[in-house]
């Protein structure tokens, strides 16, 4: 028998056999990155429903105390400002960051100057970015100069709007699709 005949098919079977077993442990591995993933959002999921749960019953208790009633009839006053509440946690687990309340940065396309530039106009908080008009916006930032008149604020109320509902998995899966706050 030639030594070589059998040599090769020899080495060739033991270099598939270890390249299928590192290729094994490289798909193992992105299974517990998935998990751990998957457990993260889990986390974040039950911590919204535990704060949501909370805010239903907040909401109970406040229509209950705006209910008035007269002799006629039973009258409610809807608040015309919703107080929502913050959850730093939940922004934190989903984020992947500390997020201050009404920090106007975590908007996508606006950085501290532009905070700055808003505040000064008397724009302070989501909410009052969320309802602002894009047109208003963008009147602010031509007021600041040339270096600030390039941003484009089309997505900034929806942002806000998304931070100040405390929807974060909706925002930063919006954010995911932009590119300096633009679509």
């Amino acid at each position: 028998m030639n030594i070589p005949c059998i040599l090769i098919p020899a080495l060739i079977g033991l270099i598939c056999a270890i390249l299928g077993y590192l290729l094994g442990r490289m798909n193992c591995n992105t299974d517990d990155s998935l998990a751990t993933t998957l457990q993260a959002e889990l986390d974040a999921c039950q911590i919204n429903t535990k704060n949501l749960n909370k805010r239903i019953a907040a909401l109970e208790a406040e229509l209950a105390a705006r209910t008035i009633i007269t002799t006629s009839a039973q009258s409610f006053t809807a608040p015309t400002n919703p107080l929502l509440l913050f959850e730093a946690e939940l922004a934190r687990a989903v984020m992947g960051e500390k997020i201050k309340e009404n920090d106007l940065t975590i908007v996508e396309g606006i950085g501290p100057k532009i905070e700055v530039l808003f505040k000064n106009a008397g724009i302070s908080t989501w909410h009052e970015l969320s309802e602002a008009s894009t047109e208003k916006l963008q009147s602010i930032l031509d007021e600041g100069g040339e270096n600030y008149a390039i941003h484009n604020p089309g997505t900034w109320p929806k942002q806000a709007l998304l931070a100040y509902e405390g929807k974060w998995q909706e925002l930063k899966d919006l954010q995911d699709n932009l590119r300096a706050g633009k679509e």
